[in-house]
């Protein structure tokens, strides 16, 4: 009872963050708990996802080169930078293909009408000697090249459910003050996101917009 309980405010929370507007509740109204339907079978398929994705990159997890979490904005596959790339590169290493392999077919078989988005993040290092213009600048390539990868090798279509964006240095996990903490930050996350149609507004309610948030 307990789970459910923390489910249903998780899908509420959901609603809320990605609907666009404010969500009114009116019991009984069949949008309203369709919607609620929706996106909790929708929680479901992701939670399963990440089942497979434990199972699959056990050794990964446990060597804390991949890490998985359910967050508010869905499903967050984190993969350390330094096992993606070569310091101030872009390049995807040959030894990380297997790592995005096994999120790729994931993408494919279980969760395949899903908008998927990757996104790049940088410790807080000044570019010096690699040519970029900024941590922007690496953290996007970076993201794309992934997307690129997953797209043309690995047939993770259709390419419209992709995005990349690259934050830089500017949302880190952890401290820059230390060496782990540096490479916590220098990571890139595929993030598996919940499809939350907008709601209609209510007659006679509150336009109040969220504000969006991560």
């Amino acid at each position: 009872m307990k789970v459910k309980f923390f489910k249903m405010v998780f899908v509420l929370f959901l609603l809320l963050t990605f609907s666009g507007c404010t969500f009114i509740f009116q019991k009984g109204r069949r949008s309203d708990i369709q919607k609620i339907e929706e996106l909790s079978t929708q929680i479901d398929e992701l939670e399963q996802a990440k089942r497979i994705l434990e199972k699959r990159l056990g050794k990964e997890i446990q060597d804390k080169l991949v890490k998985l979490d359910m967050l508010e904005k869905g499903l967050v596959i984190t993969v350390v930078g330094d096992l993606l790339f070569d310091s101030g590169k872009a390049q995807i290493r040959p030894e990380a293909y297997f790592v995005l392999d096994k999120v790729s077919r994931v993408l494919k078989e279980n969760l395949l009408e899903f908008n998927v988005g990757i996104e790049g993040h940088t410790d807080n290092q000044p570019i010096k000697h690699s040519g970029w213009k900024s941590n922007w600048d690496l953290s996007a390539s970076r993201a794309l090249n992934v997307l690129h990868y997953m797209v043309k090798e690995k047939g993770v279509l259709p390419e419209r459910r992709l995005s990349a964006v690259g934050y830089g240095e500017f949302h880190p996990v952890a401290s820059n003050d230390t060496k782990e903490g540096k490479q916590l930050n220098r990571r890139v996350e595929i993030v598996v996101l919940p499809k939350v149609s907008k709601v209609k507004e209510t007659a006679g309610a509150l336009k109040e917009p969220l504000k969006n948030f991560k």
